[in-house]
């Protein structure tokens, strides 16, 4: 029995397993590199009673097949045989020996169970579409047949070139339909009747055949809907409307002619999850009902396909064109980093119930998923791969724990008066949410006798845990016990253990795909791991969305308080560039009380309104122009140096599924936060877009420009210009990081100035407190121990030394810093203004005769602006560690006094550490601040060295290879491919 290995996964495989295909079927569209074929003997496992099952080991992400015998009963846990050749192993499966069999010890692994399955063939062909799932690739099409208007899923290797066709096999029966389409049967499988072509319109694709089905079916039942609505309701053609569909079929003039003659079936937008309880269609603005998401998507794959035409010819041209086949490769590898929008709220404010109604399912999330503890970092994005409900699960180290675990119990036995009652409080908490009700009461050496211990011990011996389920309720009940917590029944809850949560969640593509939800608790906590990585996900957002009650909305000190203390990581410090205020539990109104505080005329309310809701309405109003006047009147608005992009929104979840509540669903406003995800990610979905289809312009004018040219001296001519005309913007942005460099140094020595007089009188307003002081050498001694910062477990109390330390300092460099490297509008000093006008090209104009100088000239122009664009992503990470370097060069200095101090006891400890703290800022204060300013100096020449370099290095190359192209003989010709990408982006740019 002969073996071969499959690349793409890495494994080996039976060879008699997979049908490779000749080079003549794979002409034909899209191709898999391999198929699973049906064998009789493996269908004789089912008159046997066998069953087989398809899992991912955990350990090392392999899918692999297993007999159904070897799986636990919870499926969550399989054994694996000792035996090494593949032989045996496929031996093993297929005979479904018993896990005792063999002579040796079966060993139990961590999996997670995608399907059982009658034939070991079916199990093949599962585990092929898992791989797929996993690997992103496509092997099925959800797509409507023009002639027919039928929806059906079709193999991706179906499809022609142009993916506007596909074959479609001669068989009449439904189930050998059915069978060629799961099994992704060839057109030559058939020779005796030819496959017919048929004109199609794509909508979806997906990676295993279910995936495409359920597809189906939810496109299938909004067309039904749509219907049946229109049925009842048809909508008069207003002139406005007329109007702005005439204005759009002009913009859409370039479509092609399928895309133009199936408007109508474009437009059906695949569907959020429903409710049960909601009785109403969800009501999408109509910004909403013409989704450009399915547009780009196809643009992209068409500009793919393109691509893969290219490549496939350039195979059978010449070795010099390796390189670029290389290169045109590795732009199916997307790495951008997504959008991430940063939560603040405490727990009960309705954060998951907001999330589930904007995601269209009741109880989607576990409810206080959302700041159940102030520890875990919890997100939210979608799940791309397949229908179930994910939560990928990091934990912290065993090493860590212990650690952690000598210090609780350090802090519940210290009875001194040292004693911080938020510290005692948190150990109590975290030992008897892990251990159960009276493990506060045992010492650290009993405890370890204690079965629970070993079996923390266990479960911290994997770095990361998976759960992955098709039913919400069985995840939330899953995902519960590592995020939540409940006094009332202690033991088994492992947030303590849980530095962070990934919930990964289905068929939400058109709002999450790009994003991700980032849950921001405060840092009540003393677990430093915990610490790093909630400021570190914090820098990253893009957006912030303030949750509050709105009872409490402008009163709260939370959101607000929290918010502040942050504004320097998001707006100088990160990349934050829009902030909503969204105040929730606006059903949740008692009216007579309302009307009373609010002062409302005791007319009679009108027959045609409701009391409730009049009340609701004007309260909302009301809160919005409060929230508005407050931050308005803030200093974060300052520091966040924004005046367009802050939005109040008056939510109400709970209305949003229940309709006899009387609100209508655009007055819940949660469609206006649905529409301002689906707005973020449609604009990064055609920034991919946009991107991809430049990146394959430019390689296919690097290969036009290899065409037969008998005037070599011209093309060394304009080659020489290139290279002339990059010497000139060199020197501009040297000139320019010059007169930049010079302007944010003396910003740099006022703030050493100024940081030097007033440091010492910060440091004591800070640590000395306002009142009796009772209970505040605790808290000071709190501060010592996390490195100059300390946060009460409830967030009324915020003490940074260190960001005091840094305060007058950033107010020197604040305006010039924020020129130098603005979050949205141009300063006309900024360093991404300045690299926008780099550029070796000096007019668009030369050489017009010349078609080989024109795709040359194309092609600079495209690495340009490649280059230009990764540039500018990098400088927003450069900015952000070039800000956070002063509070961090002050925090290292300050490190040595932190540990001294905090290790002060006893009688006097309070004033002890006073001392030590305001003595060690007079002495350090002009080498620390001094400092500082070196190293931002430093990292700014850092960025200027790194950014010419990048210019010089890249465009330099670029050159060289549009030179090396030019040949004698003649290649390929790609003209009518650059034209198709032309008009490609000519859509994009609508």
């Amino acid at each position: 029995m002969a073996f071969c290995k499959v690349e793409e996964f890495g494994e080996w495989k039976e060879e008699k397993d997979f049908h490779f295909k000749s080079d003549e079927e794979c002409k034909m569209g899209e191709k898999s590199d391999y198929e699973p074929m049906v064998y009789e003997e493996d269908n004789q496992s089912m008159d046997r009673g066998l069953t087989f099952a398809v899992v991912t080991l955990q350990d090392t992400d392999e899918v692999m097949v297993v007999a159904s015998d070897w799986l636990s009963t919870d499926q969550k846990q399989c054994y694996w045989p000792p035996f090494k050749s593949p032989e045996k192993y496929l031996e093993t499966v297929k005979s479904n020996l018993e896990p005792s069999t063999g002579g040796k010890p079966w060993e139990k692994l961590n999996v997670i169970f995608h399907g059982k399955h009658d034939t070991y063939e079916e199990a093949v062909n599962n585990q092929v579409e898992q791989r797929a799932l996993k690997d992103g690739l496509i092997l099925y099409k959800v797509v409507t047949l023009q002639k027919s208007n039928e929806l059906t899923v079709i193999p991706a290797t179906w499809l022609n070139e142009e993916i506007r066709q596909c074959y479609w096999p001669p068989f009449k029966s439904p189930e050998k339909c059915t069978e060629a389409v799961k099994n992704r049967f060839e057109p030559p499988v058939t020779e005796k009747k030819p496959w017919e072509m048929l004109n199609i319109q794509v909508h979806w694709e997906c990676a295993t055949y279910n995936q495409a089905k359920d597809k189906q079916k939810a496109l299938k039942e909004q067309r039904e809907r749509f219907l049946f609505k229109s049925t009842l309701h048809p909508a008069p053609a207003s002139s406005l409307q007329i109007s702005q569909f005439s204005s759009h079929v002009t913009k859409r003039k370039h479509l092609s002619e399928t895309s133009v003659s199936n408007q109508s079936v474009t437009s059906v937008q695949p569907l959020l999850p429903t409710s049960a309880k909601r009785k109403r269609d969800y009501e999408f603005s109509d910004s909403s009902r013409e989704s450009l998401l399915t547009t780009d998507m196809e643009i992209m794959e068409k500009a793919k396909n393109i691509m893969k035409r290219v490549t496939d010819n350039l195979v059978h041209t010449i070795i010099m064109h390796n390189d670029i086949i290389s290169k045109i490769n590795k732009m199916y590898t997307v790495n951008r980093n997504k959008a991430t929008i940063g939560i603040f709220g405490r727990a009960g404010e309705g954060k998951s119930s907001l999330l589930s109604a904007i995601l269209g399912k009741q109880d989607l999330l576990p409810s206080g998923c959302f700041g159940a503890c102030t520890s875990v970092v919890t997100q939210v994005e979608a799940n791309l791969t397949d229908s179930n409900y994910i939560a990928e699960i990091e934990l912290i180290s065993k090493e860590e724990w212990e650690k952690e675990l000598k210090d609780l119990f350090r802090y519940m036995q210290d009875e001194s008066e040292d004693g911080n009652e938020d510290l005692i409080e948190i150990a109590e908490e975290k030992i008897t949410a892990v251990y159960g009700a009276d493990a506060d009461q045992k010492t650290l050496e009993e405890l370890k006798k204690d079965d629970k211990y070993a079996e923390i011990e266990n479960l911290l011996s994997n770095s990361k845990k998976t759960i992955s389920e098709s039913d919400v309720s069985e995840f939330t009940n899953a995902v519960a016990m590592h995020i939540q917590h409940s006094e009332s029944s202690p033991g088994g809850w492992y947030w303590p253990l849980v530095k962070s949560v990934t919930i990964k969640l289905p068929d939400c593509n058109e709002l999450l795909e790009h994003i991700v939800l980032l849950d921001l608790p405060g840092t009540g906590d003393c677990n430093k791991t915990r610490q790093d990585l909630w400021k570190s996900k914090l820098s990253e957002c893009s957006s912030v969305w303030i949750v509050s009650g709105i009872n409490r909305a402008v009163t709260d000190r939370d959101p607000w308080g929290i918010l502040k203390h942050c504004i320097e990581e998001l707006g100088p410090g990160g990349k934050c560039k829009s902030i909503n205020f969204i105040c929730t539990k606006t059903d949740d109104i008692n009216l007579e009380a309302y009307i009373r505080s609010a002062r409302l005329p005791r007319d009679p309310i009108p027959e045609d309104k409701d009391e409730r809701k009049t009340c609701i309405v004007h309260r909302n109003e009301h809160a919005k122009t409060r929230v508005k006047e407050k931050f308005a009147n803030s200093e974060i608005k300052k520091l966040f140096n924004t005046d367009n992009h802050f939005q109040v929104f008056t939510v109400s979840s709970k209305a949003f599924f229940e309709p006899n509540l009387n609100l209508e669903s655009s007055e819940t406003e949660v469609p206006k936060l649905q529409d301002d995800l689906r707005n973020l990610n449609k604009s990064v979905n055609r920034e991919l877009a946009r991107d991809y289809v430049n990146k394959a312009k430019g390689h296919l004018s690097l290969i036009q420009s290899g065409q037969l040219n008998e005037d070599k001296k011209r093309i060394e001519k304009k080659v020489n210009e290139f290279k002339k005309n990059l010497r000139k913007p060199l020197d501009e942005l040297d000139r320019y990081f010059d007169s930049i460099c010079n302007d944010l140094e003396q910003c740099l020595s006022k703030g050493v100035e100024v940081s030097v007089k007033l440091c010492v009188d910060a440091t004591k307003n800070l640590i000395t407190p306002n009142k009796d002081g009772r209970g505040f050498h605790k808290i000071l001694g709190a501060l010592c121990k996390s490195n100059g910062c300390y946060w009460s477990k409830n967030w009324d109390v915020i003490l940074d030394l260190n960001k005091t330390l840094a305060k007058d300092f950033h107010e020197c460099i604040f305006d010039e810093f924020c020129k130098i490297f603005p979050v949205n509008e141009k300063t006309g000093k900024s360093v991404q203004e300045q690299i926008d006008k780099f550029s070796i090209i000096q007019s668009d104009s030369a050489y017009p005769s010349s078609d080989i100088l024109h795709h040359i000239h194309n092609f600079i122009k495209i690495e340009e602006t490649k280059l230009k664009a990764a540039l500018n992503r990098d400088i927003v990470d450069r900015k952000k560690e070039i800000y956070q370097s002063i509070q961090k060069t002050i925090k290292n200095e300050m490190a040595s006094c932190y540990q001294q101090a905090a290790a002060v006891k006893g009688t006097g400890s309070m004033k002890k550490m006073q001392d030590l703290l305001i003595t060690t800022v007079d002495e350090k204060k002009q080498e620390m601040f001094n400092k500082a300013k070196m190293e931002v100096l430093e990292m700014f020449n850092n960025l200027k060295r790194d950014i010419k370099s990048a210019l010089e290095d890249e465009l330099q190359e670029a050159i060289e290879r549009s030179q090396s192209q030019t040949s004698k003989k003649r290649q390929m010709d790609v003209s009518r491919e650059i034209e198709e990408l032309d008009r490609l982006l000519e859509q994009l740019s609508d």
